[in-house]
């Protein structure tokens, strides 16, 4: 067994002994000894610190991607969900796609001569394309999701309201207009309205009333449809920021609630 004792002397030196009373090292061999170990001590206490922090901060980072994903994965597909349905678009009139102004001076005409129903019948037609076509963004809509950077997520966990249906278009808008133009033209066709459109509009290019894609009716409907889908993403964002809870996913909750 090995113990401490003190000597009396005014020294008051220290010295280790073993049972037999043999000393094994006094206190002036020790102290820069102790003093090693509490160096070692303190930078361990200091390692141990800063790996302690650095899980912290990679749990953070995770819990934030996790919970940014999962916001984008819910207003897309909700947005899709409440679109990609017969009357998703006609019945809606936050997103329900109009004749272009110029087209409803025309349309009045039309009406004045006793052919309105032409005239909403391209309405309902536009419309039912749009409808038909949105389904197909989703997609492309999970693969940027799927890719999104840590400066994406950066720009919207701190971008505040539309910071994610900016990302989407950003993403998504270009190859979206590219996906939907076929769909868009194929279910204007079944139903003969084309023609009709573009004989209406080509009337407002003579006047200088239309201008652009307005001129032409699947271009038209695909960028209508684009402003329509990223509206009510932008909906679904701002529902989800001023009550994560209602998200129904916790991290989602987590890292939104955080933000208040």
């Amino acid at each position: 067994m090995i113990h401490i004792t003190r000597s009396m002397a005014p020294t008051k030196r220290e010295a280790l002994y073993s049972g037999d009373g043999k000393v094994i090292k006094e206190s002036g061999m020790r102290a820069p000894y102790l003093r090693s170990l509490r160096l070692v001590g303190l930078l361990a206490c200091l390692y141990l610190g800063a790996a302690d922090a650095l899980g912290l901060a990679d749990l953070t980072n995770r819990d934030a991607a996790q919970g940014i994903k999962g916001a984008l994965d819910k207003g897309a597909a909700s947005a899709i969900n409440k679109l990609g349905v017969a009357g998703g678009f006609l019945n809606n009139p936050k997103v329900k796609i109009p004749l272009p102004p110029a087209l409803d001076e025309v349309a009045k005409g039309m009406r004045m001569l006793g052919q309105g129903k032409a005239a909403d019948e391209l309405v309902e037609a536009m419309n039912h394309a749009a409808e038909q076509a949105v389904p197909e963004a989703k997609d492309l809509m999970v693969n940027a999701v799927k890719t999104m950077s840590l400066d994406d997520a950066k720009a919207i966990l701190t971008g505040g309201d539309g910071s994610v249906t900016n990302f989407f278009r950003s993403k998504t808008a270009a190859p979206l207009a590219v996906k939907f133009l076929p769909i868009v033209k194929k279910a204007t066709d079944r139903v003969g309205l084309a023609q009709k459109y573009d004989r209406l509009a080509g009337q407002g290019v003579k006047l200088g009333l239309v201008k652009g894609d307005a001129a032409n009716i699947e271009e038209y409907v695909t960028h209508k449809t684009l402003d329509g889908l990223y509206l009510m993403i932008n909906e679904e964002e701002h529902t989800i920021r001023q009550n994560p809870a209602a998200a129904g996913s916790a991290i989602v909750s987590k890292v939104f609630g955080a933000l208040h």
